[in-house]
Parts: structure tokens; sequence; C-alpha cells
């Protein structure tokens, strides 16, 4: 970043010269314009920091300045000064926009603090701004509810450290985009964001996929292969449904977050490896910490910082905020002219249940944009785009034509328990949820029935 910029306004030649020289030998870059013109010239010609400037001066004064500086570049902070000032000239400056009021003659070590002060609010404006806009147009966690300003805050106060993160919350609410701001607003930023989903990994091969195997280390290891962790050397890895991990991986996972150090399949020397560890699940930890399923060193040592990002049924009021932005993305990315939302498309939008949270919302509003030309899209545009709660009713369970009742309740609680699993897609935790169980509970009704919940996929 280059030396600050700060313009000087003044129809006093000689002001302008000790307050450039000053300046110059704080380590900035005075630029000087002996008339409000010549400055809103300069402001067209050259961008700058900050504006110190005169109130008192022929043509144009220094108020009339102030509020076309306003119009012109609003972010840039304006400091006015004057040797004939009043108490009702330096409201109507502050009304006006002015960051600060200073009388002539000026004491310089005043002016350097105020001028400090000014650039350091503006910086921090500034960041803000950016951030903001990175929140808004880089990861879509877009809103101002508490639930979600509060996974904000927490991510921007936790992103700088090196601690691990856990992050809960249902499937579809955007675990993974706060997982990859902790990362961007880190200081690995530089280096790699390395993800993996661990439900979606065979058992045997988790350890493989982590760690990285060598030549021969089993059929089909053909040739060395680096793990998740070696590809995130310096960067971080984003451990995705964590508690899927299989136990015998738990362990070994422990040992590698204690020691930063791993071993291949089939090798015998060790690798050091510097990453920072985020994991998420939709699970529900405490209960697999009961069940002796998750164990609990593990999940002290994965969640020093714990973040709970709602789902979207918590944070209805974002949801209209939400559409209009997967409206303008999606036009943005393929291309077509942008469209909008009526209000009453966008109260329909925020009575819905959305179970599938923010990419269900997302993949309605690019469907509804797909099926109709409107603009702006109508609650019935949007209502032939939702999905229909008919055609997503699973089948009820056929029943045996004949047995005992007790035959019957049994064979009815296997077909609807078997529904359920294999619509989660054996996620044992919310097909329980849904049927008002305990895992447990669950686990202890499929023995008893003879349900094998591994098939029920």
């Amino acid at each position: 970043m280059g030396k600050p910029r700060i313009l000087i306004v003044d129809d006093d030649q000689g002001t302008l010269a000790s307050l450039s020289r000053a300046f110059a030998l704080e380590g900035y870059t005075a630029l000087v314009a002996p008339s409000a013109a010549r400055a809103l010239e300069k402001l067209d010609e050259e961008d700058v920091d900050a504006i110190l400037s005169d109130v008192v001066m022929p043509e144009m004064d220094g108020l009339e300045f102030l509020s076309r500086v306003r119009a012109r570049a609003p972010e840039v902070p304006v400091i006015l000064m004057s040797g004939q000032s009043s108490v009702e000239t330096a409201v109507k400056a502050t009304r006006l926009g002015a960051l600060d009021f200073v009388e002539k003659p000026v004491g310089l070590d005043r002016l350097l603090l105020t001028l400090r002060n000014a650039l350091r609010l503006d910086r921090l404006q500034r960041e803000n701004r950016e951030l903001a806009g990175y929140w808004r147009d880089e990861l879509a966690l877009v809103g101002e509810s508490a639930g979600l300003r509060a996974v904000r805050e927490l991510v921007e106060r936790a992103a700088p450290s090196d601690v691990p993160i856990l992050i809960l919350g249902e499937n579809g609410t955007g675990k993974e985009l706060v997982a990859r701001a902790v990362h961007d607003l880190s200081p690995r930023s530089g280096h790699s964001f390395v993800k993996m989903n661990c439900a979606a990994v065979p058992a045997d091969l988790v350890e493989s996929e982590l760690f990285g195997h060598e030549k021969g280390a089993f059929s089909g290891a053909i040739k060395d292969r680096r793990g998740r962790f070696e590809q995130a050397d310096g960067g971080t890895l984003f451990l995705d449904e964590i508690g899927d991990m299989p136990a015998a991986m738990q362990a070994k996972l422990l040992r590698v977050l204690q020691d930063g150090e791993i071993t291949r399949v089939g090798g015998t020397g060790e690798i050091k490896v510097d990453v920072r560890l985020i994991s998420a699940t939709n699970q529900d930890l405490d209960e697999l910490l009961r069940d002796g399923r998750f164990r609990q060193d593990l999940y002290y040592r994965i969640s020093t910082v714990v973040a709970r990002v709602p789902s979207l049924r918590e944070r209805a009021s974002d949801v209209p905020a939400l559409a209009e932005h997967f409206a303008q993305a999606a036009s943005r990315r393929n291309h077509w002219k942008p469209r909008r939302l009526s209000p009453a498309a966008l109260d329909l939008l925020a009575q819905q249940p959305w179970k599938g949270n923010v990419r269900e919302l997302r993949n309605v509003v690019e469907r509804a944009l797909i099926l109709s030309p409107a603009d702006p899209l109508e609650a019935a545009d949007l209502r032939a785009a939702l999905p229909s709660t008919a055609a997503a009713a699973p089948p009820g369970p056929a029943l045996p034509a004949e047995g005992t009742l007790r035959d019957l309740s049994e064979s009815y609680e296997r077909e609807v328990i078997r529904e359920r699993l294999r619509h989660f897609r054996g996620h044992v935790t919310n097909a329980a949820r849904s049927l008002g169980l305990e895992r447990s509970h669950l686990y202890k009704k499929c023995k008893q029935l003879g349900i094998d919940m591994r098939e029920e996929t």
C-alpha cells in the first residue's frame, strides 16, 4: 500500500506550503489546491485518502465544498478548519458530513492526530464494506437475522487464530461456506483449502484418503499418493460429516492432530504437516458421545470453537434477501436479463418450511427463473417451482393380507422404518428425528424387527 494521499484546500499559500511540508515529513503525499473549485477538479483527476479544507474561501466556501465532496466521494473523510469558527458553523459542518472541525491557527500535533484517526476510521469502514461484500457476493451468507450475524461475528473473531473449529447445522445450511470463510479470512488464505466428506468415503478407504498411501500398499495402489493432510499442508482441511468417521479412524486422527505427523498407508516414515482443521456435522454429537460412537478426547480436540449455523426456518426473515441474491447471481452466471421477485412472491417464499434450507431455496428460485419469463416473478411463478407435496410424499407401506395384530403392527413398523431410512439415505439421526425417536431407540427397533440398517440406503 502506498503513502496516504491528503488533499489540502486553502486560499492562503503560506498555509498550503507549511502543511504540505509537515505532512510530507510524516510520510504522507500532500496535494494542494488554492480554491474549492480547483480541489473538485483534482478529485475528478485522482483518488485521495483524506481532505483538509479551510472554511472561509472566496467563490465557494468550505461548507459548500463539503456538500459537493459528499455527493462525489462520500467515502473520503473531510476535516474542516477555520479561524472564524462558531458553534453554529461546527454543527452545520458535522451535519453535512465533516469528520472533524479544527480551529486556526492549527496546532500541528492536534491536526496530525486528527488526520491519523480519520485515516484509521476510513480504513476500518473500507474493510467493513469489503467484508460485507465478501459475505454477500462470495459466500451468499446473506441476511441480518440474529443467528446469522452471530455466525459471521464468530468467524471474523476466530479466523485469524489457528484453533480448530467445529461447525454444526442441518444439511443445506451452508456449513462448508462458513468453513471457507474461516479459511479465506485467516493467515492461511494463500494456501490450499482441502475438503473431504467423511460420509461419502467407504470406511476401508478413509485412512488412505486422509493420510495417502505408498505404491503397493494394497491392491490398486499403483503409485504413491498424497492424502488430504499433505494436500492441505500450510492451509486448511475441512472434514465434513465428521460424525460418520469410523471409530478406528477417530483414534488415528486424534494422534495426527496431537503430533502434527502422518504416516502413509504402507509407509514407515513420518511426515510433518501443518494443517488447520475445521470439522462439520449435521448429527447430534452429544448423543454420539453418550452412545460411545464418537471419542470424547477427539471431540474436545476439534471443538475449541463451535459455530452453529441456523436452519433457514430459524431465520425466515432472511429468505427475501437470499431469494433476490440467488436471482441476481443466477442471472449473472447464465447471462440472463436481471429480473426481480414481487413482494407477494417473496412473502410466499418466506412462508415455506425449507427442509432443504438454503440449498433448496436456491434451487427453487433458479427453477422459477427457467420456467417463467415474468418480470417480476409473481407468487404463481414461485408456486409452480416449489416441490409438489403430493409428488414428494412416499407411498404408504404395503400390509400383508393376513396375520395377527402383532404381526401386522410389526410389519407396518418395519416398512415405515425402512422407508424412512431409504428417504434419508441411511442417515440414522435424521430418520430417527423424523419418527420422533431417539437414535438409540431406532437402533433397538431395527434389531428387534430384523432390519439391516446398512442395506437401507
